[in-house]
């Protein structure tokens, strides 16, 4: 078997599929985005596929190497998202070649259900209890929020406030048996997280996503030390060299994106670092079909797993949402907050082709919010 041609759609609301083509007619789907630089993506996978036409689908962990070393520049977010994307296409070849899915490659499933949570509240929180309300109503045991909107590198009382304020509304509402993560969003600089990450310890979140930026991850430990809460980061680290530094900084959760830490391949060798450093998984997909398909691939044979993010419903997906490219949506029901294990071969979901083929006629040109503070100085989004 030789892979005859990879090819890339860019679909509405503000993704990237890749399809991979075989001569033996065994076609894999992948994911390779890089939000709001879907076309960048696509020219790197173009400049990837030049060493794979023609070779053996098969060989996964060799065309990893070589995409991966091949060239003198290595890294960063465009060629690992593109890497990423191929790697899960050829894992779903494989699994299709089987006839197995890919987490039976990987060891077999260690749990029959994983546990899910939904997005409530959007980029700039608001009438956050009324929506942790109704996700609780639908089932969901978890939800994820926002802390802020933006956020002044040191800011006033009132602004902490607002985002403990906004945290206890949604504890009221879960109450002690679910759980609520707060996502700092790389919005607040280390002194603000110092300050307020520890004013949320008796509530009790399951999380606070990456309280600092990527760029300062010398400085997290600065925050695992002043607090009690367990620290979450990762979605902007795309290499188990990138997680190095941080396993050991006192952070409780790891969170690699499949679509942009190399796919299963690397994200399995993350998971196996955390393991240990006594550091869980919660793999970061606010994206599509295929990245949620990956992602529970790896969920369901990671022992070092803790939850699923998933983007049905989420504030970013206007005019397509999580469904809309599958034949048939069965292996995303969530039951009680949590999707059972998938036994279709490879990532277990089927594409619908003709779907997205022509959405990537219309195709999207979605770009990240620009934010300011109010004396007109750029503010992290």
């Amino acid at each position: 078997m030789r892979i005859t041609a990879l090819e890339t759609f860019p679909v509405p609301p503000r993704w990237l599929f890749l399809k991979v083509t075989t001569d033996e007619g065994v076609v894999g789907w992948g994911e390779p985005v890089v939000e709001g630089r879907a076309h960048t993506v696509a020219a790197a996978v173009e400049e990837l596929s030049e060493l794979l036409v023609g070779r053996d689908p098969l060989a996964i962990e060799d065309h990893w190497q070589v995409m991966t070393k091949g060239g003198f520049y290595r890294g960063g977010p465009v060629l690992s998202s593109a890497v990423a994307g191929i790697d899960q296409a050829l894992w779903d070849i494989a699994g299709k070649t089987y006839g197995v899915p890919v987490h039976r490659l990987l060891g077999g499933p260690v749990r029959d259900r994983v546990r899910v949570y939904q997005w409530i509240g959007g980029d700039e929180p608001s009438e956050v209890a009324e929506a942790a309300a109704e996700q609780a109503e639908a089932g969901f045991t978890a939800v994820k929020m926002n802390a802020s909107g933006r956020m002044r590198h040191i800011d006033t009382p009132a602004e902490v406030d607002g985002v403990v304020r906004r945290v206890e509304a949604v504890r009221e509402v879960l109450g002690d048996r679910r759980d609520v993560a707060v996502d700092f969003h790389g919005r607040f600089s280390t002194a603000m997280a110092r300050r307020v990450v520890p004013r949320l310890e008796t509530l009790l979140p399951l999380f606070v996503e990456e309280p600092v930026l990527p760029e300062n991850t010398a400085k997290v430990r600065e925050v695992t030390a002043a607090t009690s809460v367990p620290v979450a980061l990762g979605e902007r680290l795309f290499s188990r060299w990138d997680f190095r530094d941080v396993l050991g900084a006192g952070i409780a959760v790891a969170q690699p994106d499949l679509s942009h830490a190399g796919g299963i391949s690397e994200v399995r060798r993350i998971a196996a670092m955390a393991e240990a450093h006594d550091v869980t998984m919660a793999p970061h997909c606010p994206l599509g079909p295929i990245a949620l398909a990956a992602s529970l691939q790896i969920a369901f044979s990671t022992p070092n797993f803790l939850i699923q993010e998933q983007s049905r419903g989420i504030h970013y997906n206007v005019g397509s949402d999580l469904l809309d490219y599958l034949v048939d949506p069965s292996p995303f029901r969530f039951e009680e907050g949590r999707v059972r294990v998938p036994e279709a071969p490879g990532l277990g979901i089927e594409i619908d082709e003709g779907a997205v083929r022509r959405a990537a006629e219309l195709g999207h040109r979605w770009r990240s919010p620009i934010w300011r503070d109010d004396d007109g100085a750029f503010a992290e989004w």
